[in-house]
């Protein structure tokens, strides 16, 4: 047996959407880095539905590519329809969503990984990770006793000691077919992280041409697309459509006479399943007026006859699965291919990581994905990436990164899951986010880029065009506060709801642009005018905030010592160890005066003992 022992810079546990952006990042950062996963045919794989992006989710996928991440770029590459969601509302919540051949994404991502330079992939199965002293020195394998390491990432997804249920049949399994990962769950509790349970599920697939497409709604893909990456111009792939039926009254009936069989309803299942994507039988069960629920009938990709149930999740035995299937509009006679399952498995709670995603009892451990209690392949990637980014900037000795609330969808995600440990998959809505007119889809680039650029994942080309069209927006909205049109400038016209920028110009208002003004040009001078007093009212509240975000708390305060404090503030302050007085400030249980108590008192301690402050820090 050979004694070499091979070494890394960063190691990255999983190959899922966050390990994938966790393995990336820092190999692009020219940093040796080493991605192990099960099976390096699932690297990339769409366990659940077969798109990227939507509603907030979007705005997640536009923040990574803003960042130099990957998720977007290969999402428009294997986009068989394109759709923009929420257009009838404003600005803010309006969304992406592509339908993906979710064969060629996960391979047009596995390629990328095996090309990307400073990248290995290696086919094994972590059972360890090699802790001393508080610092991670490596990870075992099935095969490999210690692969060194300086920083470990570990992304397991669903696999952390999971149990697949189907009725009162389980198994162990990270996903159907495949292998849990009971050792290394285990490993994790024996060097003293706590671990919860979740719970999630996925529909059944079915065959095709066994659909009655007289009886469901055709929902086409848009005329215009409108691409997640400033990388790609051209889209590669035929677009075809998806489709809607409903629940009938039958559907009702035969859920509620098989809930005994549920492993859900009869106990089995402990862990707790995603409150915003119930399974079907969850549905009957908590809303039990509705007369119909909607089910989206989505095609896998385009060399395949199976098709997804968007919204038919379930973990009932197979024979009640296919009465349930037969008596929804449209599929009276289908055939599953795929039958649904509910996957329960373990998770860290988040009460043990820090902004950057670095565990805090040790050091060099970052966690991404669903370790970290979130679910969605979105919501992973960019964890991935942020674990990856920050593991690789600790490695050069440079300053973490960390986006704020106010920055983007990142931050606010990251920062919700440190305050509150998800009691259920934590998924992004446009609703967590406070400042969500400052962090549209459309000026997720003006937002990220620099960051991006100046830790060398976005080239200087992709910079500097971002760059220039910051200017020339910018050159833009000032022309139109300066040319005057009767009583009022061209802005204030512009201002009005009926009014678009193209109509000034049609209207001799204005002389057109000497710019070449492109379409989201056009779009952010729109919605910097008319939605100026509620930006800059936005703006102000960043800005009010700031002070507490600025204002950092040692890891190690006794908040027991701040006189007047409320026992129950002090219990929820000590149990989450805000970071800041700001993350303080957001926890459920504390209020504004229990704020500047702990304000006073560390004022008091800097001016006392600033020595003793900056150690503690």
């Amino acid at each position: 047996m050979s004694n070499f022992i091979e070494q890394y810079d960063v190691i990255v546990v999983g190959g899922g959407h966050a390990g994938c952006e966790a393995a990336l990042a820092p190999a692009r950062m020219g940093l040796k880095t080493l991605m192990v996963t099960m099976n390096l045919d699932t690297i990339a794989q769409m366990s659940c539905n077969p798109a990227i992006g939507g509603l907030a989710k979007g705005h997640l996928v536009k923040e990574i590519d803003a960042l130099g991440g990957e998720m977007a770029r290969v999402a428009d590459l294997s986009a068989i329809q394109f759709r923009r969601l929420n257009t009838k509302k404003g600005p803010a919540v309006w969304a992406s969503r592509v339908q993906s051949d979710k064969k060629i994404y996960q391979f047009t991502m596995k390629q990328t990984l095996e090309k990307q330079h400073n990248l290995t992939l290696l086919q094994d199965t972590v059972t360890d990770i090699h802790i001393t002293n508080k610092k991670v020195t490596g990870i075992s394998t099935r095969y490999k006793p210690l692969i060194k390491a300086h920083r470990v990432i570990i992304s397991t997804g669903t696999f952390l000691n999971g149990l697949i249920y189907i009725g009162k049949k389980s198994c162990e399994s990270g996903r159907f077919g495949e292998f849990s990962s009971k050792r290394l769950s285990q490993s994790l509790k024996n060097e003293g992280f706590k671990l919860g349970r979740l719970k999630t599920g996925t529909p059944p697939r079915i065959l095709r041409r066994s659909v009655d497409f007289n009886k469901v709604q055709t929902q086409p893909p848009d005329d215009i697309k409108i691409p997640f990456s400033r990388l790609i111009k051209k889209f590669p792939l035929e677009q075809i459509p998806c489709y809607i039926t409903y629940t009938t009254q039958n559907t009702k009936e035969v859920i509620r006479n098989n809930l005994d069989k549920s492993p859900l309803y009869s106990g089995i299942i402990k862990g707790i399943g995603p409150r915003y994507c119930p399974s079907i039988e969850d549905k009957i069960v908590k809303f039990p007026d509705k007369e119909k629920h909607q089910i989206f009938i989505e095609p896998e990709g385009l060399t395949t006859e199976e098709m997804y149930l968007n919204g038919a999740s379930s973990s009932l035995p197979e024979d009640v699965q296919q009465d349930i299937m037969r008596s929804i509009t449209g599929l009276e006679n289908v055939q599953i291919m795929r039958y649904a399952y509910g996957i329960e498995y373990d998770f860290i709670t988040t009460d043990q990581i820090l902004p950057t995603l670095e565990t805090r009892t040790v050091s060099g451990l970052y966690l991404a994905g669903q370790i970290n209690g979130t679910s969605g392949y979105e919501e992973a990637a960019a964890q991935g990436l942020m674990a990856g980014i920050n593991a690789a900037l600790s490695i050069q000795g440079k300053d973490s990164l960390i986006i704020k609330r106010h920055e983007g969808y990142i931050g606010v995600m990251i920062d919700d899951l440190i305050i509150k440990i998800p009691e259920e998959p934590y998924r992004m809505f446009t609703s967590r986010a406070e400042y969500r007119l400052l962090l549209r889809e459309d000026n997720a680039y003006q937002r990220f880029v620099s960051y991006g650029h100046n830790i060398g994942l976005v080239p200087d080309k992709v910079y500097d065009e971002v760059m220039y069209h910051i200017k020339k927006v910018k050159t833009e909205v000032k022309r139109l506060n300066e040319i005057k049109y009767q009583d009022m400038t061209a802005a204030k016209y512009l201002k009005r709801p009926e009014i678009r920028y193209n109509d000034l110009a049609e209207k001799n208002i204005i002389k057109p642009s000497a710019d070449n003004l492109n379409n989201n040009d056009i779009n952010q001078i729109e919605i910097e005018i008319k939605y100026e007093g509620y930006i800059a009212k936005q703006q102000a509240q960043v800005k009010k905030m700031r002070k507490y975000e600025s204002w950092k708390i040692p890891q190690s305060f006794d908040y027991k010592k701040v006189v007047g404090l409320r026992s129950e503030a002090a219990e929820k302050l000590m149990q989450n160890k805000p970071v800041t007085l700001g993350q303080a400030l957001r926890i459920s249980g504390v209020n504004p005066v229990d704020i500047q108590l702990v304000m006073i008192y560390l004022e008091r301690l800097n001016r006392s003992d600033k020595k003793t402050l900056n150690r503690l820090l």
